[in-house]
């Protein structure tokens, strides 16, 4: 592992599995679906499963206040950790605290009519603007890789000493043009997405956000901590993933060298695991080569849909949970695997099995990759 540790001391999320770590937590521990709720009035009269964050959060009256569905949910996160962050501005300048932030569809919603004023860097101006944090701030913009990527954006600021902590994570909001252009490209199921499945037929999208404080930890402070992170870049096609999924096993590999950790040594995957036919097969292959048919591995997607670039946060998210709480790994809400292609073990509810160390892959349009290692020091 790196000899300086990254502790993610503070979480606040909200998904289609609710809001807070307490509900969060015990919807994915019982496989709860309840948030994938009906989207109809696609073009050809199709419809989807989406998942849409709780009512309260994302009401139109929300929304007015916080001047954009994205700026309602990011502050629904960041409500939650409120109070680590109001004690780190008690111990230090603004300045020194920085934010990160990824996200895809930004203020899309807002501007689809008038797109030159969509804001992608808008997540990470309103945390300097809302929440007081003064140090420097940017959003990423990789599609469904954004917030992996943020981690080892976040940790550069505080190994450098620009920053003492930083605010990181990831956000993007329900956006009917999205959810229409991943119906044009035929990626949509009808149904609840069904990773790992052989009659598997493609993704349900979601929208959510998820933020961690990441500070460097003090003499041999305990928690769940950031190893490592492995990112590539195998432009392999503008939407297709590489059939080999070599970009995605350089982007493994990567993270455990960054963490200088071997395959063994993880004992959980949480997969991209999108349900679509060609990211499952390609994905499989590259863990088997990275890791052989040992280490157990799991789709969260069906309990919160693809939130595209909230998705690396809010699936880190859900892994900081389970270490923090030994909660076990994350259950597969599929019961039908293709073994095919997935030979290794896929838990399901009710497993406990202890956990210590463990990757979220992450995979973009473009063949931006990435995948991060949490660990429970």
């Amino acid at each position: 592992m790196n000899d300086s540790r990254y502790l993610l001391t503070d979480l606040g999320v909200v998904s289609a599995l609710g809001e807070g770590a307490d509900e969060t937590l015990q919807r994915m521990l019982k496989c709860d679906t309840g948030g994938m709720r009906r989207l109809d009035g696609l073009a050809c009269g199709d419809s989807t499963l989406f998942g849409f964050a709780p009512a309260r959060i994302v009401s139109p009256e929300a929304v007015a206040k916080a001047g954009s569905r994205i700026g309602a949910l990011l502050d629904a996160a960041m409500e939650q950790i409120r109070p680590a962050l109001d004690a780190l501005l008690r111990e230090m300048p603004a300045s020194r605290i920085g934010a990160v932030i990824g996200t895809s569809n930004s203020t899309m919603e807002e501007f689809t009519d008038n797109p030159d004023k969509i804001d992608m860097a808008y997540p990470a101006e309103r945390l300097k603007e809302r929440w007081n944090v003064g140090g420097p701030a940017w959003s990423v913009s990789t599609a469904c890789s954004s917030s992996a990527k943020v981690f080892a954006s976040a940790r550069s600021l505080i190994s450098s000493g620009i920053c003492d902590a930083v605010v990181v994570g990831g956000a993007d909001a329900y956006t009917r043009t999205v959810v229409e252009g991943f119906h044009a490209l035929e990626a949509l199921s009808p149904g609840l997405t069904r990773p790992l499945a052989a009659d598997r037929c493609g993704i349900n999208l979601g929208e959510g956000a998820a933020v961690f404080i990441m500070r460097a930890a003090k003499g041999d402070e305990r928690g769940v901590a950031l190893a490592g992170v492995g990112e590539s870049s195998d432009a392999h096609h503008l939407t297709a993933p590489d059939p080999e999924g070599r970009g995605a096993e350089i982007a493994m590999r990567a993270a455990l060298a960054d963490a200088k950790l071997e395959p063994g040594q993880i004992d959980y995957i949480n997969l991209h695991g999108t349900g679509t036919t060609y990211n499952d097969s390609m994905e499989c292959a590259a863990v088997k080569r990275v890791f052989g048919e040992s280490v157990p591995c799991s789709s969260t997607k069906p309990l919160t849909g693809h939130c595209l670039g909230a998705a690396g946060a809010i699936e880190a998210a859900l892994l900081w949970l389970a270490l923090k709480n030994g909660a076990g790994m994350p259950p597969h809400a599929i019961a039908e695997v293709d073994r095919s292609i997935a030979g290794f073990p896929v838990p399901h509810i009710g497993d406990r099995s202890p956990l210590k160390t463990v990757l979220s892959n992450s995979f973009a349009f473009g063949g931006s990759n990435a995948a991060v290692i949490l660990t429970s020091l």
